[in-house]
């Protein structure tokens, strides 16, 4: 994992179940390029979309994710949903983000995830999940469910990479004080993925809540649950769009939803928010 890596447009990396790989050296985003093609059925489910470098890489919220090239992951595959209860979709990101930070963890970094899918070393985040889920009819009855899961992942770049973001970010090699094989540390999370899907279907999400209350680090700490939240970059701060409670973060439900305490006494059951910490 630590060895030197090779060329980017030399990387091989096996997708979903056979399905194809597609390297960019450069492109707008990952995210909206699959959308786009899986709509007009281009590619299969498994597919997986590689960039060196994004022009207009996007977090949640449509906020900046800085993409310098060379330095970094920059990923979407597009996953099977078949078999999977629509109102379960949401808990596959909860999924990848404890299955990825268990590979983190083997690499030696000292990581927790942030409820719902954000990894963190102490508060500063070096890995984001997007995810969106798209329907793409298949000229019969109806048609299939996909979800399109784009990951930004801070693996070998420098702090002054990010200066102009108004947010704690950190990296893997900041992390773990060593240089990483970025091939190598994406097919480990891609395979890992894999295996956790299959494990999900068959026993949904209860091994991962458990996994959670062992990694998590905020049980019992104060924090902030904003929802509705249309927040970017530049309004992030000011709380435009959206409702803001603070209290005390309890634990994780056995369905991946947040139970959390307000300051005022009311315990919420929050199935879809951002937690500031």
């Amino acid at each position: 994992m630590f060895s030197p890596e090779r060329e980017f447009r030399n990387w091989k990396i096996s997708a979903f179940a056979g399905a194809q790989t597609f390297l960019f050296e450069t492109i707008d985003s990952t995210h909206s390029k699959m959308k786009q093609q899986a709509i007009a059925g281009e590619i299969s489910a498994g597919t997986l979309f590689v960039a060196d470098s994004q022009d207009a890489g996007r977090g949640r919220h449509d906020r900046t994710w800085a993409s310098p090239a060379g330095k970094n992951l920059y990923f979407n595959i597009l996953l099977p949903l078949e078999g999977i209860p629509q109102n379960r979709f949401a808990q596959i990101t909860q999924i990848a983000a404890l299955t990825f930070a268990e590979v983190f963890k083997n690499l030696g970094a000292d990581v927790t995830v942030k409820w719902p899918n954000d990894i963190l070393a102490g508060k500063s985040k070096f890995c984001g999940i997007l995810s969106e889920i798209i329907f793409i009819p298949n000229g019969c009855e109806a048609g299939e469910f996909f979800l399109n899961m784009g990951v930004g992942i801070n693996v070998n770049s420098e702090p002054e990479d990010y200066k102009n973001l108004n947010r704690d970010v950190t990296t893997l090699k900041a992390i773990t004080n060593k240089v990483i094989n970025r091939e190598k540390l994406l097919q480990a999370l891609i395979s890992s993925l894999e295996r956790a899907l299959g494990q999900f279907k068959a026993f949904g999400i209860s091994p991962w809540v458990n996994a959670w209350r062992q990694m998590d680090k905020f049980l019992g700490s104060r924090g902030t649950v904003i929802v509705n939240n249309h927040c970017t970059d530049e309004n992030r701060n000011s709380g435009e769009g959206s409702i803001k409670k603070s209290g005390q973060i309890l634990d994780m439900n056995p369905d991946g939803s947040l139970l959390f305490k307000t300051d005022d006494g009311e315990t919420l059951t929050v199935y879809s928010a951002d937690l500031e910490i």
